[in-house]
């Protein structure tokens, strides 16, 4: 399974693909923001899920969720968002974009393997 890693934090990237890699999942994309990410999505339309922040600059993840749910080819692809903002609006304003899921910083591999499960709609 191919998926898409994006967010301006090196660190945080490295994480992500870390607790991923211990989970199984090894084929693992990744953009430094919203633009590099469109740019990784679109030339391997053959990803599978989306896990991006919000806050990045040049294009931000609402952004990305927004350009990536405009595109036939991946009306359906899973997207997890991970981001420090926690509010109950800006929840609600990443699920009218299209996020299928939302994991808030700092989280445990724990969190992020349940919020997989979720979105694939596997049982853990």
């Amino acid at each position: 399974m191919k998926l898409l890693v994006v967010d301006d934090s090196s660190t945080m990237r490295r994480i992500i693909k870390n607790t991923l890699a211990r989970l199984g999942y090894t084929d693992i994309l990744e953009g430094g923001d919203g633009l590099e990410g469109w740019a990784a999505i679109d030339s391997n339309p053959d990803v599978e899920m989306l896990i991006t922040d919000w806050n990045m600059p040049e294009m931000n993840g609402l952004e990305l969720v927004k350009k990536v749910r405009s595109d036939a080819r991946f009306k359906d692809l899973p997207i997890i968002m991970v981001t420090t903002e926690g509010g109950k609006a800006e929840v609600i304003t990443a699920l009218k974009a299209g996020v299928n899921n939302y994991i808030v910083k700092p989280f445990t591999p724990q969190v992020l393997k349940e919020k997989l499960a979720a979105v694939m709609g596997v049982s853990e």
